[in-house]
């Protein structure tokens, strides 16, 4: 396909193992495509992040759309623009969702992270959302309300990414939602060979709410064990999954170290990777064997199991009910970011309709 020979190119051809970029960056998505990647996603901190890095690319689209709709307030042109970022990321992959017979190739845009509560609201701007192009794939929050949507999404026909998840018992509620909605469709004769249900877990932010107990509460454990937090929960969920064959794909996200990468080489997952690490695994030398199958160290595991009650809520297949879900650390710091990020979002296109007066910018006329 490429001539690229990357230790991530390799893992793409010798293992089950398949990765997206996590951005829809024009330039991320060209060196991700070109070296394997199969999908790609987006959320609010990366479509803010992408706009301002590729800010040439939309100063005169964005003037435009103000332009053209004079009675649209900011909120609206700003999600005109992050739509349109989203499907000129799933153009960029459709050449791959052919090749892949629209079964790969997807782009993953994000619902809005203020609706975490509201299920009709999900619902609705999901339904929306994957209709924007043929190979878009839509995020919901693991939340009360995300989950008790995801039945009904997948049965119009939505190809969901159930995200905002951290733990074993937030993947499973989602898999299994995602199974009801799978039958529901192929009991009515519904088409299901093309859909491609996926499900997070964002190890890193997994890791990264362990760190803050440990420091807040003074527990006394190895830092080091606290890297496979998130490896942990991945491996324990994934072989659930394939106990008891799951259709939905597990995904792992929110990256932080190369355990996120070799620990879970040849299972048949996805890892949406940032284009940083993109970068620094092809510029190792890492073998890309398969270990998603060997267990994390038991001495590790017991640790984090003993010390941490957090992780055991996280780890156990029964650790946390439906309604902990939106309560949990990881998920009130992921939403608390992607809302600040939204609304930093919409203050990018305030500055374009409302530019300041006291400072000289470019996007004045």
């Amino acid at each position: 396909m490429t001539a690229y020979n990357g230790p991530l190119h390799k893992m793409t051809l010798t293992t089950p193992t398949r990765y997206w970029n996590d951005s829809c960056s024009v330039q991320e998505l060209e060196y991700a495509i070109a070296r394997g990647a199969t999908g790609a996603t987006s959320n609010p901190v990366i479509v803010l992040n992408v706009l301002k890095k590729e800010m040439d690319l939309w100063r005169e689209r964005i003037k435009q759309v103000i332009a053209e709709n004079p009675t649209w307030h900011e909120t609206l042109v700003a999600w005109q623009i992050y739509r349109e970022l989203a499907v000129n990321g799933a153009n960029i992959l459709f050449p791959v969702y052919e090749r892949e017979h629209s079964k790969w190739g997807r782009l993953s845009i994000q619902t809005d992270p203020a609706f975490y509560r509201t299920h009709d609201a999900i619902l609705e701007q999901a339904t929306i959302f994957g209709n924007l192009a043929p190979n878009m794939q839509v995020k919901i929050p693991a939340t009360r309300a995300g989950i008790s949507m995801v039945e009904e999404a997948t049965y119009r026909g939505v190809n969901l990414n159930v995200t905002v998840s951290f733990t074993v018992p937030q993947v499973l509620a989602a898999a299994e939602a995602i199974e009801r909605g799978l039958e529901r469709r192929a009991a009515e004769g519904k088409a299901i060979a093309t859909m491609s249900p996926v499900v997070t877990m964002m190890v890193g932010r997994t890791d990264d709410w362990m760190k803050v107990l440990v420091k807040r509460d003074g527990v006394d454990i190895n830092p080091e064990y606290l890297e496979w937090c998130g490896v942990a929960c991945f491996k324990k969920a994934y072989g659930i999954y394939q106990t008891r064959g799951y259709r939905a794909h597990l995904l792992s996200a929110a990256y932080r170290n190369f355990l996120h990468w070799t620990e879970f080489v040849g299972g048949n997952v996805t890892l949406t990777l940032p284009w940083e690490w993109q970068v620094k695994y092809n510029a190792s030398e890492v073998n890309p064997a398969p270990r998603m199958d060997e267990p994390v160290n038991e001495e590790i595991l017991d640790a984090l199991y003993t010390k941490l009650s957090d992780f055991r809520r996280a780890y156990d297949e029964d650790g946390m009910t439906l309604e902990e879900f939106d309560t949990f650390g990881a998920t009130v710091r992921t939403l608390r970011s992607f809302i600040e990020a939204w609304h930093n979002f919409v203050a990018l296109i305030r500055d374009f309709m409302l530019p300041n007066p006291d400072v000289k910018t470019e996007n004045k006329e």
